[in-house]
């Protein structure tokens, strides 16, 4: 049976009959899905993009049959630079480009039957959005957090823009995969590193996954410790500050090393040393491994009085930790490395027993505690006013300026002295101009600078303005988009504040670990801003994060290394040969790239095998959170149960067997099994591992066609209601033909029989909490009481978990010595 045949009918259905657009003032209960922001492309959409939506389609759909007022929206992240280095090679426009790539995405997204509200639709890139990006960054403008200054800021000419330090990855793009250099330039930057406390306090609120927490707890870098002033004695008039958390090591050091941006180290360039800019401009190329410069000056060290030799060396970042360091070489493998490259010899001060660690060569602090020594010393440089306590942050601030076309244009202006005067509210949007040039200046200059028409402009005065010509970096419109999904069509307000405390905190937001940097750290700061200024009542977006895990295919290569497409492969005798010959191909997995055309995207999968067939595989797979490996093969199971399913009903409608549950009879084996199953759904929902409630609903379809009339009688439809989130229009045909309407509010199925509930959970043997909704089965309880007691194992390594079914689950962890 052709198991795709209804999808058509249905994804018409539901766009005419508006089922999926919420309501924005209801008396149910809200519930708020979000997928991650995507940037739309020309690629379109592969299988791997699918399954978070998938994902959280499913959550959407069973929350509606709940009796929540759902939001699911979707809309794009349209400001970006591949539409203009498409742009600047083919001359399109990049509002041209980005409108069609929107088309292609919504049309895909749309034959994977997704339950979106499309009136909702927004795009970044579109005017009446951005002018409320513009009106949100004039808050932080007027709070102080947006200031000018020179930076050295990584170039790539490849891409002929700027990058922020969170896009470069050792010295290479992370779009691209391109060489970046440093070069100075004059920026626009976010003070986001005032709220570096915040940001890493309200980590410990949220249901979010550790390695994510973890992440932006490192990438903010707190470290607590003291800031030493030196004196450079060939420069008496200039002390160098330098930051230590290791002042029991002092007596350890025997050299300050600068990173490359270092003031100080400008202070010299400038100077008439021209060769030493150009030996650390030497010094900044990424292909140079760790090295460094002696800069003939030296500090006294501020407990010996001995000198230290000052050196500038390539493999400190400019933050608020690194610009400047004590060479330790006791702690410090890279300053080790260096110091014997250099000739300098260290005295170790450590002195490592079985015990403990203590502190040997450090006079009067010699046989003290690391901690206790360094306690001692810090209290004696601080009394001796060499030193201040400080907490440093790795974290800078947030480079917010490119030199690119399209972007948000900065809503600020400077008069003919550079003073700078921000847009009134009234004067927004403040649009892209019409250009004909895309591509940035040789110099970096901004291509909205040949714009002069635009540029220069007049105050309400008549005197003359002009237009900073910076854009905004494409994570603008992605800080705050959640907050415009609440109320989009809002023209007097970014959104209202009725719509915002109904809806309040995005409940579930899906999406890749890989913004936990950038997207996420910089949406939890913008939202915190707009809370310190009232526009919203909670200083956190996201109430609970999901990763989803990437899809893999093989790829392909023939004896002389060129990649074979995946339609040019296929599988014969357990191996892979080109089609239609007997040239056997190398096969590797990885993840899927159009470079190694391995590429599979889901409108081929639903062309061949119909949509509810490739919803079901994308969940079965694996868990929702892990990486899977695409295999085709393995479809072919999931076609076969949905037309199962089909034709179990279509026998049932046949042969005009009347139902009728309240005649159910609860010891039927049958009833056992449903409420087993059942269970095994439900807490899918809670895992997000919908492969356990698919695997379910085949082990149950085993026994139910051996028992076909007591189930269409008595479960038949209790099941339809069950599987719809999963196969929507399988579901959906189904139910109508079972004489009922609207399943996509039907309420959510209950089991007659339940299996034993309250297994114990323990974590090292000790009591924490009941699972109350066991299964019985391994797998679903173990993650239903890991998710149960998640906070409680924050920090620790399950090494091994014992399991008695419907009595004991035991986390036994890892701890240290």
């Amino acid at each position: 049976m052709d198991n795709d045949q209804f999808r058509t009918k249905w994804q018409q259905r539901w766009m005419d009959g508006n089922v999926f657009v919420t309501d924005s003032v209801s008396n149910k209960p809200p519930y708020y899905v979000l997928d991650m922001f995507p940037y739309p492309s020309g690629n379109g959409l592969h299988v791997g993009h699918a399954v978070g939506y998938v994902g959280t389609d499913i959550v959407a759909r069973k929350k509606r049959m709940e009796g929540f007022n759902v939001l699911h929206p979707m809309g794009w992240d349209a400001f970006g630079l591949p539409a203009e280095q498409y742009a600047i090679k083919t001359g399109v426009h990049p509002a041209e480009i980005t409108k069609m790539n929107c088309e292609g995405f919504k049309r895909q997204l749309k034959l994977m039957g997704l339950s979106y509200d499309w009136n909702r639709e927004i795009d970044t890139s579109n005017a009446k959005y951005y002018k409320w990006t513009q009106f949100l960054f004039l808050k932080l403008y007027e709070r102080g957090l947006v200031y000018e200054k020179e930076e050295n800021v990584w170039w790539c000419e490849v891409l002929q823009t700027v990058l922020a330090n969170e896009e470069v990855i050792n010295g290479r793009s992370e779009r691209g995969d391109h060489h970046c250099i440093k070069r100075p330039l004059k920026q626009w930057v976010v003070k986001i590193t005032e709220y570096a406390e915040r940001l890493l306090a309200g980590l410990d609120q949220l249901d979010w996954p550790e390695s994510v927490k973890k992440m932006q707890r490192e990438w903010i870098g707190r470290t607590e410790g003291i800031d030493v002033d030196l004196l450079i004695q060939e420069d008496v008039t200039s002390p160098l500050t330098v930051f230590t958390s290791e002042a029991e090591m002092l007596y350890g050091s025997n050299a300050v090393f600068l990173c490359t941006e270092h003031p100080y180290v400008k202070k010299l360039c400038q100077g008439h040393d021209s060769d030493l800019s150009f030996r650390i401009a030497a010094l900044q190329d990424p292909k140079v491994t760790a090295d460094g410069l002696p800069l003939d000056i030296h500090a006294r060290h501020p407990l010996t009085g001995t000198s230290l030799p000052i050196y500038v060396v390539n493999y400190l970042a400019f933050d608020g930790r690194e610009q400047a360091i004590f060479s330790i070489p006791d702690t410090d493998l890279k300053a080790a490395s260096l110091c014997q490259r250099f000739g300098l010899t260290h005295l170790s001060v450590l002195d490592e027993t079985d015990a403990q660690v203590g502190l040997r060569n450090s006079a009067r602090f010699s046989g003290l505690s690391r901690n206790e020594a360094r306690e001692r010393i810090e209290a004696n440089l601080i009394g001796d006013h060499c030193a201040v306590r400080k907490i440093r942050y790795r974290m800078r601030d947030w480079l917010f300026s490119r030199q690119r076309y399209w972007g948000e244009p900065f809503p600020l202006y400077r008069d003919d002295n550079g003073n700078v005067i921000a847009a009134s509210p009234s004067e927004l949007p403040i649009e892209l101009p019409v250009v004909e040039n895309f591509r940035p200046g040789a110099d970096g200059a901004s291509p909205l600078q040949r714009a002069q028409e635009w540029v220069n402009c007049n105050d309400a005065s008549g005197d003359p303005l002009y237009r900073v010509t910076d854009t905004m970096p494409g994570w603008a419109g992605s800080c705050w988009y959640f907050l415009r999904f609440m109320d989009p069509h809002n023209e007097a307000e970014p959104f209202s504040a009725q719509s915002m405390e109904y809806w309040k905190q995005v409940d579930l937001y899906v999406g890749g670990a890989a913004h936990a940097t950038m997207h996420l750290l910089y949406a939890r700061f913008w939202h915190k801003v707009l809370f310190d200024v009232g526009l919203v009542s909670f200083d956190e977006p996201f109430k609970t994060l999901y990763n989803q895990g990437l899809v893999t295919a093989d790829a392909f290569k023939d004896g002389t290394g060129r990649i074979v497409a995946v339609d040019e492969a296929e599988y014969r005798a357990g191996k892979y040969w080109l089609k239609n010959s007997n040239h056997e191909l190398q096969v590797f997995n990885t993840k899927m790239s159009k470079s190694l055309l391995n590429v599979v995207v889901p409108d081929d999968i639903i062309r061949e095998y119909g949509v509810d067939t490739f919803r079901i595989y994308m969940m079965f797979m694996g868990p929702l959170g892990q990486n899977k490996k695409w295999d085709i093969k393995g479809i072919k199971g999931c076609e076969r149960f949905l037309n199962r399913v089909l034709n179990l009903f279509a026998e049932g409608l046949e042969s005009g067997t009347p139902r009728s549950e309240s005649t159910a009879s609860e010891q039927h084996p049958l009833e056992a099994l449903w409420g087993k199953t059942l269970a095994k759904v439900d807490a899918s929902f809670v895992t997000l591992n919908f492969n356990t409630a698919i695997a379910a609903f085949m082990e149950f379809m085993n026994q139910a066609e051996k028992h076909k009339g007591y189930f269409f009688e008595r479960i038949g439809a209790d099941f339809v209601k069950a599987l719809f989130p999963f196969a929507p229009h399988i579901g959906s045909e189904i139910w109508e033909r079972l004489g009922y309407h609207t399943i996509d509010s039907a309420p959510w199925p209950q089991a007659r029989v339940r299996p034993v509930k309250a297994t114990r959970i323990y974590i090292d043997g000790k009591y924490v909490d009941d699972l109350i909704e066991g299964t019985g089965e391994e797998l679903v309880d173990v993650d239903l009481a890991r998710s149960r007691v998640i906070k409680a194992l924050e920090g620790h390594a399950v090494i091994k978990v014992i399991y008695v079914p419907n009595q004991i689950v035991n986390f036994l962890c890892a701890h240290e010595d």
